[in-house]
This record gives structure tokens, sequence and C-alpha cells, in this order.
């Protein structure tokens, strides 16, 4: 059998140039809507300087993007904790139990969303279709952690005092205004029942309805002897909170 030499086969260098191109052009460094770093300058004083980090603070997990606000929101937790912490303790007034309750008040999720709504976060907030349909941008969880998420990007560009800064700053009115000052209304329910010789308040959670994004938690309370209420809210603690509270109104 005669055998034939062939050359091998080369590649296709024009295909193969093209790939290496494809494969080393820079990604395009993603860039935050005029309108929202608009925003960003005017509540923090000064343009963003990495805007993908704070396009990471303002991103949804709804969007399906790898990067989306829940590292920073654990880091903004922190910060704003340590801020108010501080900041009662500056103050100067209250044990360790009031100021306990004076910071969990103040750090609460409804707290922590209304001082979202008060500074018009919600249209700068990146959600997928189907959240934003189902009103993701006006849900108190997904408020309340973004602005969280923004403390925790300021932090980390800017520093602590920056932060520390904002967080007074957005929270002077919930501070001025005594929030948590009085007693929660579960620790209310607790002393009652205590008070009244019954035994302790039971929660049940009854419903848990909605999508991730908008979640909502049905919750009974309970005193054996007396009655019950019921409440709803977008997480188990508020409702248990609602319904310590719907109790008392109408048992105490």
């Amino acid at each position: 059998m005669d055998l034939v030499h062939r050359r091998p086969v080369e590649p296709d260098r024009g295909h193969v140039l093209t790939m290496a191109k494809q494969v080393s052009a820079p990604v395009t460094a993603a860039k935050l809507e005029p309108e929202t770093a608009a925003f960003l300058k005017a509540l923090t004083g000064r343009a963003p300087a990495d805007e993908g980090l704070w396009l990471e603070a303002l991103t949804h997990g709804s969007t399906g993007e790898p990067r989306n606000y829940e590292r920073l929101e654990f880091l903004g937790d922190r910060v704003l904790g340590l801020v108010i912490a501080e900041w009662l303790h500056e103050r100067g007034t209250g044990n360790e139990g009031k100021l306990s309750q004076r910071l969990n008040a103040l750090v609460s999720r409804d707290s922590n969303a209304a001082v979202a709504r008060a500074i018009g976060l919600a249209p700068h907030i990146r959600l997928g279709k189907q959240a934003r349909e189902d009103g993701g941008s006006d849900s108190d969880n997904i408020l309340g952690d973004v602005v969280e998420a923004l403390l925790g990007a300021l932090f980390v560009e800017r520093g602590w005092d920056a932060a520390r800064g904002l967080a007074r700053r957005l929270w002077a009115e919930h501070m001025a205004a005594g929030k948590g000052e009085k007693k929660h209304p579960k620790a209310a329910l607790q002393e009652w029942a205590a008070g009244n010789k019954r035994k302790p308040p039971v929660y049940t959670a009854l419903a848990k309805d909605g999508p991730d994004h908008a979640v909502s938690f049905t919750v009974a309370v309970a005193v054996k002897g007396v009655g019950e209420a019921q409440a709803t809210a977008g997480n188990k603690q508020e409702a248990e909170t609602q319904a310590a509270k719907a109790f008392m109104k109408e048992f105490g």
C-alpha cells in the first residue's frame, strides 16, 4: 500500500486570532443610569467612584445577575447597627435593656424601609421583570435591604466617617422622634400575661404567601384563657409584633 505524505492541517489562523481578540477584549464596565448617578451624588455628597460597586448595592437577586446586594447588605447592616449603638451611647440615657430596645426599633425592617421611602430609593432599585410586576420596589424587605447595602457600599468606597455621617443624617428623624422608647409590643404582651397570672403568649405561624421577593407571613398569638389575635406582615418577626399589638389592643 502506498504511503501518502500529507501535511498536517493547519488551523485557520484568522479564526484563531479573531477568537483570541474576543477572549481578551475588555468587558465594558457597568454604568449607572444618569438619574441614579445623580441620586447617589445628591445622597452622599459626591459622585460614585466605582459605579460597579453601587450597581451591586442596587441590584436584587431576581435580575439573575451574579452580583447582587446581599453581601453589601450584610456589611451595611453591621455598619448601621454600630452607628446607632454609638449614637445611643453618646446620648447617655437608659440602661442596657432600654438601649437595646431602642437599637432594635431604630434598625428594624420597617424603620429602614421608611428611610428608603423618604429618600426616594425605589425607582433606582434594579429588579427582575417579575419582581417589579409583583411590587418588589415597594417591599419593606427589599427597601430595607437596599438602604443597608448603600451604607455598605459607602463604607467600602469612602470609609467609616462617610457611612456614619450618612446614617446619622438619614435616621435623625427617627432618633429625634424617640422611636423605640416605648416597650416593644411583644415584651409588653409578655409582661401583661405575667402580671395577670397567665401562661406566656404562644406565637403560631399560620401562612407564608407570595414569591420570595414579596413574601408575607400570617402569625397568630394566643394567651390561654384570654384569646387570640392575628396579623400579616412582610417578615415573621414583624407579623409577630403586629399580632402582639393587636392582642393588646383587644384584650390588654
